[in-house]
Formats: C-alpha cells, sequence, structure tokens
C-alpha cells in the first residue's frame, strides 16, 4: 500500500516511497523487500510515528532520502529481487548518486575505481563498489568497508577506497589462480556425465570460495560447492546452485541421509554455506551428488539460454543503447538480451584478456568485445548480446557486449 506522509520539499523522496504506519492496513508495499529496503521501511515508518508522538516537528524531521544512496548499493550488492517497488529504490538511489549527493565513501570508491557517479548504473552497484566493499570482508576486516562509507568527507574516505581497490585487486588475483588450479582438477573429470561439482583445494582462500564456485557453476551449468580448508581439520565450503535444484534443501536431505555429515550448513535456493570434517570429504561429495542426480532431471541440466530475440537494424543506435543504460536491471529483472549472427570482420586482444571484435550481418556493421577470452573465434558466429554506450577518450559508441557465442 503506497501512502503519503507529507514530506517537505527538501525531503526528495517520492511519494510511492512514503509509509504512513497509521493508516489502517497499511503494510510494506512489497512483498518483495528484504534485507536493506525492509530497514528503509521501518525507518519510514519509525518517523511517522515519531512524528506523530511529537518527538520532532516537519522542519526537525530526519531527511531519510540521504540514505537512498546506500538503499541502493545494498539492495543491488545483496542480490535482492529487483520488483517494481525495489527498482525504485534503486532508481532514487542512483538518481542521488548522478546528481553528486551520493555520501563521499560511494563518491571515493567510484574514483578509486576510475568511474564517474554522474553515469552510475546498476552494473556499477553490483560489479564495481560492492566489490570493493565485499573484498574487505573476504581477505581482511570488514571495518575498512564500514569506515569508508561513514566517512565524512572525500579527504577521510578516498584513502579508505584506495585499499578496498587495492584489497579487490589482490581478490581478482587469487580468484583467477583459484579458477585455473580448479579447472586443472577438471581436467580428468567428464563434467557432463555428473549432476554437480564438488572441490577442494588446501590452497583455497575461505573468502574466494563462493566467487569460484559462483564462476565454475555458471561455466559448467552444475550446482557446485567449492571448499577451503577451515583450520582445525575442517573444511568450510560455499555453493552455488543453477535452476532446478533448492541448495539448502539438498544439504538438508544429504543431512537427513547422512547424519554428522554436515556439521552446519545454512542458505536460501540459489547459495548456501557448510562446514565438514576433512576427512570425510569424498563422502560428502559422493551424497551430494546422489541427491544431486536425483533432483534434477537432464533438462535441467541442460544449459537454456533465454534472448529478447532478434533486432532489426534499425534498432542497433546509441539512443536505445543509452535507454537500456538508464534502466535499473538485476537480479529477477534481468538486463534484455539479443540475438543475431555475425560475421567475425577483424578481433584483437586487449588487456591481455578480452577480445574486441568487429562484427557484420544483416545490414549491422558494429564494434563489440568478449571478456575473458582470449582465444580467436571462428569466421562467422551465433551470438547472445546487449546493447552498450562505450565511453572511450570523450567519444560514446554503440558496443555490443556479447554475453555467450557459438560457431554458426
Amino acid at each position: 500500500m503506497l501512502i503519503t506522509d507529507h514530506h517537505l520539499p527538501g525531503d526528495t523522496l517520492p511519494d510511492a516511497l512514503i509509509v504512513n504506519p497509521n493508516q489502517p492496513g497499511c503494510a510494506f508495499p512489497s512483498k518483495n523487500l528484504a534485507g536493506v529496503g525492509v530497514m528503509f521501511y521501518v525507518l519510514l515508518a519509525l518517523r511517522a510515528e515519531l512524528l506523530r508522538r511529537g518527538v520532532f516537528n516537519e522542519k526537525t524531521k530526519p531527511n531519510l532520502a540521504e540514505l537512498l544512496d546506500l538503499v541502493a548499493l545494498g539492495t543491488v550488492a545483496d542480490v535482492v529481487k529487483l520488483d517494481a517497488n525495489n527498482r525504485l529504490l534503486v532508481a532514487q538511489g542512483l538518481k542521488r548518486m548522478r546528481g553528486g549527493r551520493a555520501r563521499p565513501g560511494i563518491q571515493a570508491l567510484f574514483a578509486a575505481a576510475g568511474r564517474k557517479p554522474e553515469k552510475a548504473g546498476a552494473e556499477d552497484l553490483g560489479f564495481v563498489v560492492g566489490p570493493r566493499l565485499n573484498a574487505a570482508g573476504r581477505l581482511a576486516d570488514m571495518t575498512v568497508g564500514i569506515e569508508c562509507l561513514l566517512a565524512p568527507d572525500m579527504a577521510s574516505a578516498l584513502p579508505l577506497a584506495r585499499e578496498l581497490d587495492q584489497l579487490n585487486r589482490a581478490r581478482r588475483e587469487i580468484e583467477a589462480d583459484m579458477q585455473d588450479q580448479a579447472l586443472a582438477l577438471l581436467d580428468g573429470i567428464r563434467v557432463a556425465d555428473g549432476a554437480s561439482l564438488t572441490l577442494f583445494d588446501p590452497a583455497w582462500h575461505q573468502g574466494v570460495v563462493g566467487l569460484l564456485a559462483s564462476r565454475l557453476k555458471e561455466r559448467h551449468h552444475r550446482p557446485t560447492i567449492i571448499f577451503a580448508d577451515g583450520g582445525d581439520g575442517l573444511l568450510k565450503g560455499s555453493g552455488r546452485a543453477i535452476p532446478g535444484l533448492h541448495l539448502r534443501d539438498t544439504l538438508d536431505a544429504v543431512d537427513r541421509r547422512a547424519p554428522g555429515l554436515i556439521l552446519k550448513f545454512g542458505g536460501h535456493a540459489a547459495a548456501a554455506g557448510l562446514t565438514i570434517r576433512r576427512e570425510r570429504f569424498d563422502e560428502f561429495k559422493a551424497f551430494f551428488e546422489t541427491v544431486a542426480h536425483e533432483s534434477l532431471s537432464p533438462a535441467d541440466l541442460t544449459r537454456v539460454i533465454e534472448t529478447d530475440g532478434e533486432l532489426g537494424s534499425a534498432e542497433f543506435t546509441l539512443e536505445n543503447a543509452q535507454s537500456l543504460a538508464d534502466t535499473v536491471w538485476g537480479q529477477g529483472f534481468p538486463t534484455p538480451l539479443f540475438q543475431a549472427e555475425f560475421n567475425v570482420q577483424s578481433q584483437r586482444l586487449v588487456g591481455e584478456k578480452h577480445l574486441k571484435l568487429r562484427l557484420a550481418g544483416g545490414g549491422i556493421n558494429a564494434e563489440a568485445i568478449l571478456f575473458f577470452q582470449d582465444s580467436p573465434l571462428p569466421e562467422r558466429i551465433q551470438a547472445v548480446f546487449r546493447l552498450e554506450v562505450n565511453e572511450w577518450n570523450g567519444n560514446r559508441d554503440l558496443q555490443l557486449n556479447l554475453a555467450h557465442w557459438a560457431g554458426a
């Protein structure tokens, strides 16, 4: 239910975000609110109640709109489902960032990453700001990230943001090394013959196992659990699931079949964490494979890439790419993906691990980028891509960002 709370002109909350808890039947406007979104609405309701009780008046009540940059960041970074209400929260937070009203810590994180907050999008929160904050908790002490977000000015925020940026670079290097090691472990395994992946290496870092599980799950389309040494004879694991398998329920099924095998676990449908004894790794791996095999059909284990179809040649425009960039996309509301066949006119390696391409087909001749691909593509491909605006040296051009490809 969306109800007004008579905010002041200086309080830039849109009417759709205001809640009056005194109205009969009043409730949070979305059943999908989670985490930061819930807390924000609780604060709105608390402010309304304290205003009613006379704790402060219309002129002295706190401006909760100032929290919307944090609400947006938390919603995207926590991978909350972006229903209409959550998209509204994120859009308002991004509006503050683009208008130069983000808190110093967020502005400093953009600066440390070489990004401009005035062009902030939801992807920047999920892939630029969020990972830098998370890197502190993964590799060091989350206090650094908290201090950065609480910093009162840029002078105190920038050193913390640069430290977080360095931690994130170290995290990426550790993750890349772990991924190479994991792929080497899989060299002698026919992944397609099984319904799951479970891997362990004593050198792997506990703070990065979840990221590695996510990468391998995406690459092989199998529910994946990665373990690291937890000390004292324990292994601590993090898992990611594919559609069709509820990971937390799967671990519960393993626990019921083999009581005591899992010392503790928790999570939800898509992700979970657990602890086992090191000497029981092979036993757990076998039980997890059995339950996953029983839970997943051959169709579940076949990757399906959904697209929004083909674009007409007149729709490959910078304006359309900008319109898509201005919209809030994310969990439960994915960025549109399009498909087409192209001739690969040219390709070159950039940044040592990405391919810069010139693609042509269907009356289209466009620049494209394929991240984390260092081997050349065939002369003709089927491609699934996003329309993007590529900004470089003051120029703005249309670019296709390839999400998937196959030889045509």
